[in-house]
């Protein structure tokens, strides 16, 4: 059975800005994007339209097939 991997400590603001940006470069906007109030170790996604979903996903489609 394989092991889990170990999780690094990741400042959850900085992880944020992160993806915003990320998200931004690729022209997706995840308008409900924020640090979870209650566990501030997750990022909140929210709600996207479904054309925003769609960009996302062909985005991590690409970036699956140049590694």
């Amino acid at each position: 059975m394989a092991k889990a991997p170990k999780l690094k400590k990741v400042d959850p603001f900085t992880a944020l800005e992160s993806l915003r940006a990320s998200l931004g470069q690729a022209g997706i906007v995840f308008p409900s994007l924020r640090v979870d109030s209650q566990m501030e170790q997750l990022i909140e996604l929210g709600r996207v339209r479904a054309d925003a979903a769609m960009r996302l996903a062909d985005a991590l489609r690409r970036e699956g097939q140049e590694t």
